[in-house]
């Protein structure tokens, strides 16, 4: 009796231990959520696009200037009205005029024309009882003219010229012969660079500023026979003829010609190019646009 009681307690007891569950601290990790990854088709990845650069001109004449030639168009815009009433008042081509104040003032942006509105860079010299500013040049702290207005600084430009004998020679070429005046200018002392009259040129026939001269002298409706083949010239790289009213052919020069190829390429004489290009001595240059009929 006492046995089987014994027993009936352990299978009880057994039971009961089977029946306990056991809870455990530990959390089952978190699943992460799923990432999607996009992948783009061929060709519909956006590049970013490349800013187009603007032309720029490097003008060094008083001071080195790197500017737009927007800035340059809008020089001209601003100064054309004055350039054209000088050129009425003391015959100084506009183009030349023009051509000069973007040269020397860095189209306005140089030191000169920004602190002393100084836009030709003309310097003291003797005689002159105005302000003045302190600039480097061909020396150190050379003595430069200082005015209150650009305007005043175009007035003083024209009579600086026409009041210098040295400048005379000038006043005896044709109201637009433009590269006569460039290198008549280099030649009387204006500037000490040799490239001097080819950069005046080449600012001229690269903004048209002779246009100018054609608007004072009353032909703005048509162009000299120089600014004619140059236009052409420029178009096409190469020699060409003008249009039917100018029976001209002209040359750019390219390396390596000298006035006396050319006139044996077009059966001519050195002194007939010469004279029909106004030039003083046989020096030609890369790019320079000749009359050679």
């Amino acid at each position: 009796m006492y046995k089987k009681v014994f027993i009936l307690a352990c299978v009880l007891f057994l039971a009961s231990c089977k029946g306990t569950k056991y809870t455990s601290n530990t959390k089952k990790p978190t699943s992460k959520p799923r990432t999607t990854t996009v992948v783009k088709k061929p060709g519909t990845t956006t590049k970013p696009t490349k800013p187009v650069a603007k032309p720029t001109e490097t003008l060094e004449s008083t001071s080195k200037t790197t500017v737009y030639a927007d800035v340059i168009k809008n020089y001209i815009s601003q100064y054309k009205e004055i350039a054209k009433d000088n050129m009425r008042t003391h015959g100084i081509p506009a183009s030349i005029t023009l051509a000069q104040g973007i040269l020397e003032s860095g189209a306005g942006n140089g030191r000169l024309a920004k602190e002393a509105n100084n836009h030709f860079g003309i310097k003291c010299h003797t005689g002159w009882t105005g302000e003045t500013i302190k600039h480097d040049d061909d020396a150190l702290q050379e003595c430069f003219r200082k005015y209150r207005h650009a305007s005043e600084s175009f007035r003083d430009h024209s009579l600086f010229l026409t009041s210098r004998s040295r400048y005379s020679e000038l006043f005896t070429l044709k109201k637009d012969d433009y590269q006569g005046w460039a290198k008549g200018l280099r030649k009387a002392g204006y500037a000490t660079d040799p490239k001097y009259p080819d950069k005046l040129i080449s600012l001229i026939d690269r903004y048209e500023l002779y246009q100018y001269d054609s608007e004072v002298l009353g032909n703005s409706n048509t162009k000299t026979v120089q600014q004619e083949t140059s236009t052409v010239v420029n178009k096409q790289n190469t020699e060409v003829s003008s249009s039917s009213n100018n029976n001209v052919l002209a040359h750019k020069v390219t390396q390596g010609d000298t006035l006396y190829s050319l006139s044996v390429k077009y059966n001519t004489t050195i002194n007939e190019l010469k004279r029909l290009n106004n030039l003083s001595d046989n020096t030609i240059s890369i790019g320079q646009v000749l009359r050679v009929k």
